[in-house]
């Protein structure tokens, strides 16, 4: 599956961005998705990630009542609605795929996503 990431941009503290990711092919709905984010000169953390079905979520501490991802099935696409940004959630976010659904299948460690978006740029200005 190929995955394409858009909707980063430049946002002031507080403000709100939506993040989009499309996926190819016709089994989207057979995919655990998630979202992860890389800010300068740190790892890659986890940011929130959903089951096939989207009946199970998981958020990072961080991120919790803030973010809130989804997904659209028919359209082969996650998203993750970003609002109350901080100046700390500056990062390139990658949108990744698992190649697994079920609510088991919602992980927080990126070496079980086998597929990678190429990342958008969030910058976050205080």
């Amino acid at each position: 599956v190929q995955l394409q990431a858009s909707g980063g941009g430049l946002v002031q503290a507080g403000g709100s961005l939506k993040l989009s990711c499309a996926a190819s092919g016709r089994t989207f709905s057979s995919y655990a998705m998630s979202w992860f984010r890389q800010a300068p000169g740190k790892e890659r953390e986890f940011v929130a990630a959903i089951s096939g079905s989207g009946g199970r979520i998981v958020y990072a501490d961080s991120v919790k009542g803030r973010f809130t991802i989804s997904r659209d099935n028919a359209k082969n696409t996650v998203y993750v609605q970003m609002n109350s940004l901080k100046p700390e959630d500056t990062a390139v976010y990658y949108c990744a795929a698992r190649t697994c659904a079920g609510s088991w299948c919602v992980v927080e460690n990126s070496s079980e996503y086998n597929y990678w978006g190429q990342g958008t740029l969030v910058t976050v200005s205080s």
